[in-house]
């Protein structure tokens, strides 16, 4: 099966400052943005003053001879915004009729939804239009006439081009950016500093790390890290801690497991070399039936052990989210099918209590390791003509019951160790029970042993309920 491709999980630092920079980025064009508006609100506040102020000048002028209505513009209601080339300014004088007097034609008149300014003390009124093909700005100031010859209300417009206006804003715009601009690169200068320093003594303890032989596993030493990282250095600690009991264990089974092992196949040898020195054949046919005893027992002995190393994968895949939903009753019956033929051999009764559905969640291949266990061990201690009941409760609840010899109380909390064997029954390797414990473990039920109503061993293993999203 190829290896999965691991995605490239980047550098922290690197990871960090892209992170500084985008918020810094939208910090910049927030900023920037603001400055605009800000700027060109700034500049609408001190043109339209001015912009008012000439219309005023314009309104000053203002002289009624004949009946009929003359505008004498002085020059510095122009020449207000002389200093700035960026703009122009454009006015025009209306007289009570709404006849031009002076100045430009078609200059755009307010519209009926513009009201008057309340920022001044004045008949005015403040909007934008588009004159000559450019946006303008515009004040429209209405300002009665009392004369002898003419009554009314004279209108005075005065335009200014927007340049001046957003040339303020741009430059704004521009200064905000450079000082937020400098202040961003300052700022990721200074986190990359800080955090090459935050993580320098990560490289201490990757280092230390770096240099240990495979089999060191030995806590990692307390280097001076930030609080924050302290739990992950605790983490990997306690997870090495784990591994060496893990290989300790795994130690400890291959010396046992080998020491096991060699006491079979060593008499096997032995049996075998006394029957070659046999010259009767009837002595070699002996041989060969104990020989292959022997063999069935090295088998079984075999199996057990394979049988433990397959608890390791299976526990790792309930863990993990791979248990299935079983019917425990269904997996009771079939197994009891299957161990009635050993059963009806050795002349004990075999029966099987579990009629309705009783669902777990558990490995498939796991319970039925247990099971098989359970069984062959109930059936191996109990005589001929004696009684093995297999059962089921609702309760989630599995029950092996034999009238054998039992166990003793004494050493009922022992018989799950490997290798351990009950002296009054010293048949067998050990590993039957300390194989249903581990897959006890691994389903996270419970065991206990109890004399049952037989008179012999009960063996009472409670499984958990299901889990509520777990698939049926």
């Amino acid at each position: 099966m190829p290896e999965a491709i691991q995605p490239r999980a980047g550098s922290l630092r690197g990871g960090l400052l892209r992170r500084l920079a985008m918020l810094l980025t939208l910090l910049m064009l927030f900023s920037g943005w603001s400055a605009y508006w800000n700027g060109r609100a700034a500049a609408d506040t001190a043109y339209d003053r001015t912009l008012l102020a000439s219309a005023r000048a314009i309104a000053d002028g203002l002289v009624a001879n004949d009946g009929q209505l003359r505008a004498n513009v002085p020059y510095v209601a122009l020449d207000t915004f002389a200093y700035d080339s960026a703009g122009r300014i454009y006015y025009q004088v209306l007289d009570t009729e709404g006849r031009l007097v002076s100045g430009y034609e078609h200059l755009p008149a307010p519209g009926a939804d513009i009201r008057r300014t309340d920022d001044y003390p004045a008949l005015a009124r403040f909007y934008d239009g588009e004159f000559r093909g450019e946006g303008v700005r515009l004040v429209s100031l209405l300002q009665p006439v009392s004369e002898p010859e003419l009554n009314g209300i004279a209108e005075i417009r005065v335009a200014e081009t927007l340049g001046a206006r957003e040339r303020m804003a741009r430059s704004l715009l521009v200064d905000t950016l450079w000082r937020v601009g400098s202040l961003a690169i300052a700022a990721l200068v200074l986190v990359w500093l800080a955090v090459s320093a935050a993580l320098r003594p990560l490289g201490k303890l990757s280092e230390a790390v770096e240099q240990r032989q495979p089999d060191d596993l030995r806590p990692l030493p307390l280097v001076a890290v930030q609080r924050e990282l302290k739990p992950l250095v605790a983490a990997l600690n306690h997870f090495t801690e784990r591994l060496r009991g893990q290989f300790e264990r795994q130690a400890q089974f291959i010396a046992d497991a080998a020491h096991e092992l060699r006491t079979p196949l060593a008499a096997l040898k032995a049996r075998i070399e006394l029957g070659q020195r046999e010259q009767q054949p009837q002595r070699w046919q002996e041989t060969l039936e104990e020989a292959g005893a022997h063999t069935d027992r090295v088998i079984h002995l075999a199996n057990q052990l394979l049988s433990l190393a397959r608890i390791e994968t299976g526990a790792q895949s309930i863990a993990e989210g791979g248990a299935q939903r079983l019917d425990l009753s269904q997996l009771a019956r079939e197994l009891g099918l299957a161990m009635a033929a050993l059963a009806h051999k050795r002349g004990v009764a075999l029966a099987l209590e579990a009629e309705q559905p009783v669902w777990i969640d558990g490995e498939p291949t796991l319970l039925t390791e247990l099971l098989s266990n359970l069984l062959d061990n109930a059936l191996a201690h109990t005589p001929s003509d004696g009684n093995v009941v297999l059962r089921v409760t609702d309760q989630a609840v599995l029950e092996v019951e034999d009238d054998g010899p039992g166990i003793p109380e004494a050493e009922r909390a022992k018989v799950f160790a490997r290798f351990y064997r009950v002296h009054q029954q010293g048949r067998g390797a050990g590993l039957g029970l300390a194989i249903v414990g581990e897959i006890v473990r691994a389903h996270r039920a419970t065991i206990e042993l109890d004399q049952g109503a037989l008179g012999g061993l009960l063996v009472k293993v409670r499984f958990p309920p299901p889990a509520p999203d777990s698939a049926s």
